[in-house]
């Protein structure tokens, strides 16, 4: 399959694609002249070709598929992100919410205030330091190998050590948080939608599964109330204290905040430490303006985030009956917030396929807009700076190794490469 023609593509007997996915891409292809499918393998190695191509041909319109209109042009996605009257959080309003993104005020706004506790300035120089540190202690561990796979060695464990220090998880918790935050390749966004011939997860893997949940949820209980008895310099702590009705969180709502938190913290620095290092490596003229001027890192982080955005898509309910790009929508219509395609708008950003560390004016929304705007931002550029900081710091030449290729993981929501494979030579003692 490839990424621009496949409604007339049918399935292989070998696809893992539930025939009916072939069915609404053509009905797309025949409505809007073009058909979404983020799981071509061409579209997750690069889909800003035809995310382009989306936002010319439709930049607003029902794709059957997701169930839902797809919005790609930034000044839409901007505007919805900042209307939460308009647009509420997620996806029915009858559902159970479990984490601060699927609230909306007055609720969202108690809790988002609440959960600020968790990123004080204290608490962010306390992380700068541990992030240095932890960079080192990982690097150290295959700098002399020369070639070395840097999602494996740095990308993912980087952001489990420095959340799970952060929030409070004690050293010997480790091993049982990575557990709890392994899952299937193929997200809940895919799975809910049957986009997939999935094979049935053995009830020995379900078993294990939901254990190390119990276990997990288990153990952050614990923590909790030992917290509430003897706090320290953490966020469980502070997420904990007490005060009045309006000024703390209720048992439940602390353990849905500390799971999010976990969560949203290790995936969003993961995702952006990985597209991050691959577009510097693939621009080797800004690899080398960077160490020339590495006072620019803070802007380089922020050209990265717009280039390659760690979350491509967030989701949106209408709230009434409106239009969105000369299209009407329905009241209760999806609305599916193409992050990746606004953030290459050349309507809002000047060149927007170059990588360019002097761009101004980059006000991206990778990071979401308004008040969902994500809580973990500040976090994940704090060690995106700091990793990519001790890397050039170390390493007199990175590139590319000759083999494997990067390849990216089969999500659709996030995007984040699954190997990386480098070549670096260390700076002469």
């Amino acid at each position: 399959m490839t990424g621009l023609g496949l409604a007339s593509v049918g399935p292989s007997a070998d696809s893992d694609v539930r025939p009916h996915v072939f069915d609404r891409l053509a009905e797309d292809r025949r409505r809007n002249g073009i058909a979404w499918w983020p799981l071509d393998a061409s579209y997750l190695d690069d889909p800003y070709p035809y995310l382009h191509r989306l936002r010319e041909t439709a930049p607003c319109h029902y794709c059957s598929l997701a169930g839902g209109v797809l919005v790609t042009r930034y000044q839409d996605v901007d505007r919805i992100l900042r209307d939460f009257k308009g647009f509420r959080s997620g996806h029915r309003s009858d559902r159970p919410r479990k984490i601060l993104a699927g609230y909306d005020p007055p609720e969202h706004t108690r809790l988002r205030r609440l959960a600020r506790r968790a990123f004080t300035p204290g608490q962010m120089e306390q992380m700068e330091d541990h992030t240095r540190a932890t960079a080192h202690k990982l690097l150290d561990r295959v700098a002399d190998q020369g070639v070395f796979d840097w999602i494996s060695a740095v990308a993912k464990p980087l952001p489990i050590l420095v959340i799970g220090r952060m929030v409070g998880l004690p050293e010997d918790d480790m091993e049982l948080f990575k557990r709890y935050l392994a899952h299937d390749p193929i997200e809940p966004f895919v799975r809910r939608r049957r986009w997939l011939r999935e094979p049935a997860p053995s009830k020995e893997h379900l078993r294990q599964r939901l254990r190390t949940e119990l276990l997990f949820a288990r153990r952050l209980t614990r923590l909790v109330e030992e917290r509430r008895s003897e706090p320290r310099d953490d966020v469980m702590s502070r997420l904990v204290e007490t005060g009045g009705q309006d000024d703390r969180l209720t048992e439940e709502e602390t353990g849905s905040m500390l799971h999010f938190l976990l969560k949203v913290g290790n995936l969003l620095t993961k995702c952006l430490i990985g597209n991050g290092l691959l577009a510097l490596l693939r621009h080797p003229e800004q690899m080398r303006f960077l160490r020339e001027r590495p006072e620019l890192i803070a802007d380089a982080i922020e050209e990265l985030l717009r280039y390659d955005a760690p979350m491509q898509l967030t989701i949106r309910t209408a709230n009434e009956d409106t239009v969105i790009a000369d299209s009407p929508v329905a009241a209760e219509t999806l609305v599916i917030l193409l992050l990746g395609a606004a953030n290459r708008d050349p309507e809002q950003f000047e060149q927007p396929d170059q990588l360019d560390f002097t761009r101004t004016d980059n006000r991206h929304v990778a990071f979401g807009r308004g008040i969902h705007h994500c809580l973990g931002a500040r976090l994940a550029r704090l060690e995106a700076r700091v990793v990519f900081e001790v890397l050039l710091e170390r390493f007199a030449d990175i590139q590319l190794a000759d083999s494997p290729p990067p390849a990216f993981e089969r999500t659709v929501i996030d995007r984040r490469p699954k190997h990386l494979y480098i070549q670096v030579r260390k700076r002469p003692i």
